[in-house]
């Protein structure tokens, strides 16, 4: 039932994905031929005006099929008036930031729905941002608590910064010096000043990376086990989550790159589908963050500059709109090939990945 589930949810995600894409090239005119929902031989199809709309047997992605667009062969050209390529730079610009967009606002409407239900206090999101910088508990070696501090102290300033939330402490003990000045506010009103020596110990990130970080030993005070939030601040929760999920996924992808991460670290269709299935064995909640998170990461993923996906196209039509005039046919065609090239290889090291992890 789990991976079923998983199923529906990635081809939820893309169908949003593609709407995005086919909504804004009907708005600039073009012609739609397919709307796809996964690849290869096609299992179920109907003709609404001008539009195939299918269901494929391979369900691992979708397209859209506009007139004059061949992703196979970027040099293929049409200038009908509803043709993709007869557009301005700018129209075809929109037409490809719209179907990443979809996926932001679709994350978006998941985590205010998961405002608005209640919001558990999980590593799934950056949580610390809301809660109040209110002392809770002590690690066994807490310098705070040798320093005098006592649970239900409210950290106002450490130096001459002041403290909104709890995500702050934990950013300005990074920034500090080795001695800290503490101005907190006792339960009974009273001000108080401390002064605590971080400890510096090492430990994993959540790239799972070890880092040396400087310490306190304090907790939180969590008064429930989730968050509540009304309508207008849940719409700023869902607006900073689709932001540091989008952060988070475009700084995985730099340190894959640059080789802090291990290429082995790499996951595949098979490991989205097999989260998603444990995530909605475990409840609402849980599958709605994840979905949020796929879908973030849709929108990040074909927003880089790679040829053969949103990113790679709108490089090609930012050039022309700086030069003046479209880039060589010649170099389009072989970067194309290039981008297809690394697209596979990054498919089937996750593929190789997925399956090295389930034989492990």
């Amino acid at each position: 039932m789990g991976i079923f589930i998983a199923f529906l949810i990635l081809s939820f995600l893309i169908f949003f994905h593609e709407l995005g894409h086919f909504l804004a090239a009907k708005f600039f005119g073009v012609r739609v031929d397919v709307f796809s929902i996964g690849f290869g031989k096609k299992v179920f199809t109907k003709q609404i005006g001008d539009t195939e709309w299918s269901i494929s047997a391979i369900p691992l992605g979708g397209y859209v099929k506009m007139k004059g667009q061949d992703d196979t062969d970027p040099t293929a050209k049409n200038n009908d008036i509803d043709s993709y390529t007869s557009k301005t730079p700018w129209q075809r610009i929109v037409i490809l930031l719209a179907g990443p967009f979809a996926n932001f606002f679709v994350a978006f409407l998941l985590y205010f729905g998961i405002s608005q239900i209640g919001t558990p206090l999980s590593p799934l999101f950056n949580y610390s941002h809301y809660m109040q910088p209110v002392v809770g508990g002590f690690s066994d070696d807490s310098p705070a608590k040798k320093a005098g501090l006592k649970e239900g102290d409210k950290i106002i300033k450490i130096d001459n910064t002041v403290v909104k939330s709890w995500e702050d402490i934990g950013d300005t003990i990074q920034k500090g010096k080795d001695t800290l000045h503490f101005s907190i506010k006792r339960e009974n009103g009273l001000l108080l000043d401390f002064d605590i020596k971080p400890i510096v110990k090492e430990q994993k990130n959540r790239f799972n990376e070890s880092v040396k970080r400087k310490l306190i030993g304090i907790a939180p005070k969590v008064s429930s086990e989730s968050l509540h939030f009304s309508p207008i601040n849940g719409i700023v929760f869902a607006w900073n989550e689709t932001i540091h999920a989008s952060t988070l996924i475009f700084q995985s992808v730099k340190k894959l790159i640059t080789g802090a991460v291990p290429a082995n670290q790499l996951g595949g269709v098979i490991s989205i589908m097999d989260v998603t299935a444990k995530a909605s064995e475990s409840g609402i909640l849980p599958l709605l963050f994840f979905t949020a998170l796929i879908s973030v990461n849709l929108g990040v993923l074909n927003l880089l500059p790679i040829p053969a996906l949103d990113g790679g196209h709108i490089t090609f039509n930012l050039y022309e709109i700086i030069t003046g005039k479209p880039p060589s046919e010649d170099i389009m065609y072989r970067l194309t090939l290039i981008g297809w090239a690394i697209l596979l290889s990054l498919m089937l090291l996750g593929l190789y990945n997925d399956i090295h992890r389930i034989i492990g």
